[in-house]
């Protein structure tokens, strides 16, 4: 999954991308409305989080032209203003939930559960392929009864295989969903990484689930 924070105070960003990076997902930032504009238009999300009071383009502004361009990503608006009017301005520009600062990032991270949630037509709580098992609430994946341990890249990279499972997914895919607008796609991270799910997963089974598909990506067949 991956989300853009739109939030001009750094240090706010930064607690924001870094707690949300430690439960596995994939976060780029922008420091004002422009440029997450820009990052929007160009890129794809899974949830927006936006800051009211933003530089050269404000949160409602910016929500707002969203929702006119068609862009129905959900959205949690940030601000220090309090009031139900504000409030009510925010949901009515087109946000889909409100959190006033300061906030508990734990309250945070809930909100954008919820959110993905909602957006999951399915509302799913697990992922099953075969015998391939992710819970999405505990992080425990197991494959048969076997319990894997995974670190939360691996988990991140994981979870986008089994939503796709069956499809061929590109270096470009991945490098989208499971990491952020920093990555280097010169690297062999990505090849690293499937490696090392291989490992885990297909390690001790006679029937390999992740497969490279030359010049093209990988697959996790079903």
């Amino acid at each position: 999954m991956r989300i853009l924070v739109v939030e001009d105070e750094v240090k706010i960003a930064q607690f924001i991308k870094r707690g949300l990076k430690e439960e596995g997902y994939a976060v780029d930032v922008a420091a004002d409305g422009e440029e997450g504009h820009f990052l929007l238009s160009s890129n794809e999300y899974d949830v927006i989080i936006l800051d009211l009071m933003l530089p050269k383009i404000d949160g409602l502004t910016l929500c707002r032209t969203l929702r006119k361009e068609g862009n129905h990503t959900p959205i949690i608006m940030l601000t220090a203003k309090d009031t139900v009017k504000d409030k009510v301005k925010g949901l009515d520009s087109g946000a889909d939930d409100y959190l006033h600062k300061p906030f508990a990032f734990e309250e945070l991270l809930a909100r954008v559960r919820v959110l993905l949630r909602k957006k999951d037509s399915r509302v799913q709580t697990q992922l099953k392929v075969e015998n391939l098992t992710l819970d999405l609430l505990t992080h425990k994946v197991t494959r048969g009864e076997k319990e894997i341990e995974l670190t939360v890249k691996e988990y991140a990279l994981l979870e986008y295989l089994m939503r796709n499972a069956g499809n061929i997914v590109t270096r470009t895919m991945i490098s989208e969903h499971v990491w952020d607008i920093n990555f280097d796609t010169f690297t062999n991270v990505i090849d690293v990484y499937i490696n090392y799910l291989r490992n885990k997963i297909d390690s001790g089974f006679p029937d390999k689930m992740i497969h490279t598909v030359r010049g093209k990506g990988y697959l996790l067949k079903k």
